[in-house]
């Protein structure tokens, strides 16, 4: 990496994939047969109850997708996934997993993009999930067509399709190399919607291009707003955090501020007065937003009883800040 370039991200802003790969990270070592991750986890629905969930992470193609802040990258293939090996993961996680009502789908990518999730495992996919009541799975707003619906019809139970939003700043969103509009999000919404397929959103806090943290606080929740307004059941507050090659980057020229945990905190609250759908915070690997080792891990606790509960709990008064 030179200075040429770093100097030419500062210039331009707008960088293309070939520009984002070149300062990234070795990518880690994974097996096409085996999900990279998996984990048993609860989450309400929007009467209230709490489901069972069981997540499969699978390994499969990178993204074709290469957003500027995207880290999932690090746990993906080069190549194609070989065909079968989606069917392969899938029984290897469900062996290891105990019953749920609900299963996720996650894939670092789009479900819909054949070269990620071979046309020829769908049938074998659509076997292995008929005892959940609702499969999740998550997907580019452009990719979301007719065989969405395919899928969805071929299920005993629900689909449901998680959609990077990320932000609908006019001047971020272009920015993020995401290829998506508000619009688009928009279009592809009213189309699941109309086909009776459910939908979440992955929102952003403090992308890249959005240091102040009070302007972030405000659009975040504008975006939780839009999402909600084009159909979307469920909204994922996802913090943005650094670790990808070009976000280190721009951290060291004030593109890119890491969100703090009191954003975070004040966001899912002013998230959750909308009423008007579920509202989640990943929670995951947020020590990166700690700067108080007495009192972060009853914060982080605090959060994923709200997760659950979809209700504000009082604010953690930590003894050494008074």
């Amino acid at each position: 990496m030179t200075k040429r370039f770093i100097a030419l991200i500062s210039i331009r802003f707008m960088l293309d994939n070939n520009e984002i790969d070149k300062v990234r990270p070795k990518r880690n070592l994974v097996n096409p047969d085996i999900p990279f991750h998996f984990l048993h986890e609860e989450e309400p629905d929007l009467e209230g109850n709490v489901q069972s969930i069981n997540t499969i992470f699978l390994t499969s193609k990178e993204c074709a997708f290469k957003c500027l802040m995207c880290d999932l990258w690090k746990n993906t293939l080069e190549a194609p996934t070989p065909k079968a090996a989606i069917l392969k993961q899938i029984n290897y996680a469900l062996n290891r997993l105990p019953n749920s009502s609900v299963i996720k789908l996650y894939n670092s990518g789009n479900f819909f993009d054949q070269k990620s999730i071979p046309l020829s495992d769908y049938p074998g996919i659509i076997e292995r999930v008929q005892s959940f009541k609702k499969v999740i799975v998550e997907n580019h707003a452009k990719l979301c067509g007719q065989n969405c619906v395919d899928f969805n019809d071929q299920l005993n139970g629900k689909l449901e399709i998680a959609i990077g939003l990320e932000t609908i700043h006019p001047d971020v969103l272009p920015k993020l190399n995401k290829q998506l509009s508000p619009e688009d999000f928009k279009i592809a919404t009213k189309f699941l919607g109309a086909n009776g397929i459910d939908m979440r959103a992955f929102i952003l806090l403090n992308p890249p291009f959005l240091t102040d943290e009070k302007e972030s606080i405000e659009w975040t929740i504008k975006t939780v707003q839009f999402a909600f307004d084009c159909g979307v059941g469920c909204c994922s507050i996802i913090p943005t955090r650094p670790g990808n090659g070009i976000m280190e980057i721009l951290q060291k020229q004030g593109h890119y501020v890491p969100p703090t945990l009191n954003a975070l905190e004040e966001v899912f609250d002013k998230a959750l007065e909308l009423k008007q759908g579920l509202v989640f915070v990943d929670s995951w690997d947020i020590d990166f937003l700690s700067s108080c080792t007495h009192c972060f891990e009853e914060r982080k606790t605090r959060l994923n009883q709200m997760n659950l509960s979809q209700k504000r709990h009082q604010p953690i008064t930590c003894s050494y800040h008074q």
